[in-house]
């Protein structure tokens, strides 16, 4: 099954990030939280870090789960070491609403398993 198909069927939607040709991250929309949410999932390659392109990425990508009928709100979930990734949803001014422990393998060898997750409601993202 393609993504597309995915997407439309009620899956997740996964897309590459590119510049100039080079794979520099990945992105998507998940569906693993349940009714009326979506998780913005994103990586970009070390490489390439610092240079707003998971900001950039996550933004479009806000905007376009609120296109969703039903998705209300938006969260961004990520290892608590990873100061990159905490940037992201700080500067989009999505709002800290507690800690979770990830499930399944560390992904990265800092990883600690325990997840800070950050929320953005439709209200809160149309103020803006």
């Amino acid at each position: 099954m393609g993504w597309d198909t995915a997407w439309a069927a009620g899956g997740d939607v996964i897309m590459g990030i590119f510049d100039d040709g080079t794979t520099v991250g990945s992105t998507g929309l998940h569906r693993r939280l349940g009714p009326g949410a979506l998780e913005i999932g994103y990586w970009v390659d070390a490489r390439h870090l610092g240079q707003g392109i998971a900001r950039r990425a996550s933004e479009g990508l806000t905007t376009m789960a609120f296109t969703v009928p039903g998705i209300d709100r938006v969260e961004i979930h990520h290892d608590i070491s990873n100061v990159h990734s905490r940037r992201v949803p700080e500067q989009l001014g999505f709002r800290l609403i507690g800690k979770s422990t990830a499930p399944g393998e560390p992904q990265a060898p800092a990883d600690t398993g325990v997840d800070l997750v950050w929320r953005m409601t439709r209200d809160e993202w149309l103020a803006r």
